[in-house]
């Protein structure tokens, strides 16, 4: 069984820097995407970084600049560098990957860990 496991997160004073891991286990397969979500208390999951195995890159404006992602992917890992935080940064954030097989997409989530960002 595939699981993400999620590592890094904790509590950083605005401006400071904080970085996340992500390692999948169990699988026999390189994911396609990997990337990070965050959801902030009473808000929507919203996507903040992917990198897929071609090299394609996509992020949240709020994060150009400030965030960097980047991957392992002979160790199937995905890593979340985060400077220059906000406390509007402030969100559990979730490392998700998908793949395709099967002719279908199968998706996986990690169980989310908390960053919080004081003023």
């Amino acid at each position: 069984q595939v699981q993400l496991v999620e590592s890094g997160g904790g509590l950083v004073q605005a401006g400071g820097s904080l970085r996340l891991s992500c390692a999948a286990s169990g699988s026999t397969f390189s994911f396609d995407v990997m990337g990070w979500y965050r959801q902030a208390p009473g808000k929507q999951r919203e996507l903040v970084a992917t990198l897929g195995s071609d090299g394609v890159r996509n992020s949240a404006d709020s994060v150009k600049g400030r965030f960097t992602i980047s991957r392992d992917i002979a160790k199937n890992a995905v890593y979340l560098q985060m400077n220059s935080l906000k406390p509007e940064d402030t969100a559990v954030y979730f490392c998700n990957a998908w793949v395709v097989r099967g002719g279908g997409r199968s998706y996986y989530w990690g169980q989310g860990t908390q960053v919080t960002v004081s003023s």
